[in-house]
Formats: structure tokens, C-alpha cells, sequence
């Protein structure tokens, strides 16, 4: 049930913040607020994305950008309080993954998830990139998006972009990485970015999505949401 990949990937580099916050050392960035990056989430990527709300039996959620499990772990939590049968589905993205300690010590500031945490972990540990539960089946493809991406078979029913910061990993936001998004999103399906910038809400429309700009969580004025309305 396990998928052992997790060898072959450039682990990624950490840097703690005074106050506990990881911040990627290759893209000058950190991984979420911290103001409160659980919150983040919940505003960004689950009610962007009409979470929970739009859940039903065999939903799936696809992710650009791993990082430290949260949203998966965030999703995860949200799909269990709405109590629908069968599993979540979740795939994810990631170039760079994180050492399981840098992991564990991450998600350590979110001791709500501490139950879903747990499990999650113990696979990272194993070099396991595939988490099977009754109530969850999560997949992170390692690589390159932009080469992953296109030889991916499945759809998402929402898409949470979550690369850092477009002016620090420009190629994480590549306009034709976004038509493949678009390609790769079910009818009716959804995105939400914490990312407002100009040029990504053009790419992302170019590529079949109408287009919202709506406010941002915390410090951040605006983020961008959108549903599919034609595939590229």
C-alpha cells in the first residue's frame, strides 16, 4: 500500500524562524503563516475552495506544493467532521520534500491535528509517499510539477496551488503548468491560491478558469479562487 519514492528527491532545506516558523531555504520563504497557519489554510485553501460545503463521497483534492502535510492534514480533519462515507482523495506535488524531523517539528504548532498528525508521520519516517486510512487516500508524487503533472491520469475536484511565493519559484506558477491544472481539474471543479498577483490571475483564466480576487487571510489584502469553466 506504501509507494517508496522518497530517496530518489532533493530533500529541502530548513530554516527556523525565531518563533518556531519553517522557512525554505532554496525560495526565501516560509511555509505558512505565522500568525496562525492553521487558520491560513482554512481560509485560503478550504472555504477558496467552497470546503466543506462542495464535499461529497469520493472527493479529490490535488495540491502543488506539499511542504509540511498541513493542508493534506487540514482537508483530512475537515472531510471527517463532515461525516461522509468512504475516503478522501488527495494528491500532491512536491520537488523538494522535507525530512520527517523538520516534518514533526512543523506540524508540532498544530497539536488539533496531533491524531491525523501521527499517522502521517510515521509513513514519512518509512519513506513512504502513499497514506491509506478508512477515511483518507493520499498520494505525494515527487519531481518536478512540470513534468509530473502532464503524465498524471487523474482529476481534482479542487486544487489548492500552494508553491511559494511567484516571485521567489516562478516555476511553480508557469503559465502552461497552469493550463495543465486546468486539464487536470474535474468539470465544475475549483482552485484557491493565497497568491493575488496579476499575472497569475491572467494564466489561470487563459487556461479555463473563471477568475475570483477575494480578501486574503491576515496581513494579505486579496488571494484568487476560481472554477473551471472550459478546459484548455
Amino acid at each position: 500500500m506504501a509507494t517508496r519514492t522518497r530517496q530518489v528527491a532533493e530533500t529541502a532545506e530548513i530554516v527556523w524562524r525565531e518563533g518556531g516558523g519553517p522557512v525554505s531555504a532554496r525560495f526565501d520563504d516560509p511555509y505558512f503563516s505565522l500568525q496562525d497557519g492553521l487558520a491560513e489554510t482554512r481560509h485560503v485553501f478550504l472555504a477558496g475552495n467552497g470546503l466543506p460545503e462542495r464535499m461529497h463521497a469520493g472527493f479529490h483534492i490535488a495540491e502543488l506544493g506539499f511542504g509540511t502535510g498541513l493542508n493534506l492534514l487540514a482537508a483530512w480533519q475537515c472531510w471527517l467532521e463532515t461525516g461522509l462515507p468512504g475516503r478522501l482523495r488527495f494528491t500532491s506535488f512536491e520537488a523538494y520534500p522535507m525530512r520527517a524531523a523538520d516534518m514533526a517539528r512543523a506540524l508540532g504548532a498544530f497539536p488539533a491535528l496531533a491524531p491525523l498528525t501521527a499517522p502521517l508521520l510515521e509513513a514519512w519516517s518509512r519513506g513512504e509517499t502513499r497514506l491509506v486510512t478508512e477515511s483518507l487516500e493520499a498520494q505525494v508524487i515527487l519531481g518536478d510539477a512540470r513534468a509530473r503533472l502532464p503524465e498524471w491520469t487523474g482529476r481534482a475536484d479542487a486544487w489548492f496551488l500552494d508553491g511559494f511565493a511567484p516571485a521567489r519559484n516562478p516555476e511553480l506558477w508557469d503559465a502552461a503548468l497552469l493550463r495543465e491544472v486546468a486539464r487536470h481539474t474535474a468539470p465544475g471543479g475549483s482552485f484557491a491560491t493565497y497568491t493575488a498577483a496579476g499575472h497569475i490571475r491572467r494564466a489561470l483564466a487563459q487556461a479555463g478558469f473563471a477568475v475570483t480576487r477575494l480578501p486574503g487571510y491576515g496581513t494579505k489584502r486579496h488571494m484568487t479562487a476560481g472554477r473551471l469553466e472550459r478546459h484548455p
